[in-house]
């Protein structure tokens, strides 16, 4: 991936086993500028792996349900490296605490349906329409949206809200796609599987355990594969879902082995 000089933001990288993590150290070792975003100030934590790694970094604290969080990364984006043209749409998440906890079609309320749309795919969309202007004025740009084998292709129980918002990026980046086409701008999704991060419960890793590959995934397999569609090599591929599961979507035999 021949990327140097560019700028990449990639939004939810607080995690230091995360994927945005993972992602924010595959881009910038390829050279890119790194603007990485999280909602409290553990990102400056991942600023500081980034430039120890010899990688040019930033980090913004941000609440991206807002405008004024997208606007505060936009503008340290184009201050300190110029027009961004590679971003990731990392952040979003199924919540186990408050009002946003995860419910089935039964008990969900509107609030907590607002609030997973809301973190889950209307982030993506805010910083998807503020950062294509200047990849218009660029003559290129790549947007990946990491989405989840959840929604798009499968469902589990119990959380009807994070299953619609993911499905809904799928549609969020295909219409997008269309509509950049033109301009150089290639959008594309990957939907990770039953992926091993230091959040992840004993209950996901144990279905990890149970896909045809026999364990869960890391974030460093999904980070290669967001970096492969957000370089030159991609170029021709957009509206496409990629899917990292080893083998889970396509197992028709579940439990014999």
């Amino acid at each position: 991936m021949d990327t140097p000089g560019r700028t990449a933001i990639i939004t939810g990288a607080g995690n230091a086993e995360g994927i945005g993590a993972a992602v924010a150290m595959m881009l910038g070792r390829a050279g890119m500028k790194i603007v990485v975003t999280s909602t409290t100030d553990r990102i400056l934590e991942r600023v500081s792996d980034l430039r120890r790694a010899g990688i040019d970094a930033s980090g913004v604290v941000a609440d991206l349900t807002e405008q004024r969080g997208v606007d505060a990364v936009l503008t340290a984006a184009r201050e300190r490296y110029g027009v961004p043209t590679v971003l990731v749409n990392n952040a979003g998440l199924t919540s186990v605490s408050r009002a946003e906890s995860p419910a089935a079609i039964d008990d969900i309320s509107i609030e907590q349906w607002r609030i997973s749309l809301d973190r889950n795919l209307t982030t993506a969309l805010r910083m998807t329409r503020a950062v294509v202007p200047h990849m218009r004025d660029a003559g290129h740009g790549r947007i990946v949206n990491v989405a989840s084998l959840s929604g798009p292709v499968m469902a589990y129980r119990g959380d009807v809200g994070y299953h619609a918002a993911k499905a809904g990026m799928i549609g969020l980046t295909r219409g997008t796609a269309i509509d950049v086409a033109a301009a150089g701008i290639t959008v594309n999704a990957v939907a990770p599987g039953w992926i091993s991060t230091s959040s992840s419960s004993e209950h996901e890793l144990s279905m990890g355990r149970a896909t045809p590959a026999g364990r869960p995934g890391t974030a460093e397999e999904v980070a290669s594969a967001v970096c492969f569609l957000a370089g030159d090599g991609a170029s021709y591929i957009t509206g496409q879902l990629l899917i990292v599961d080893g083998g889970n979507s396509i197992d028709e035999e579940r439990g014999m082995g």
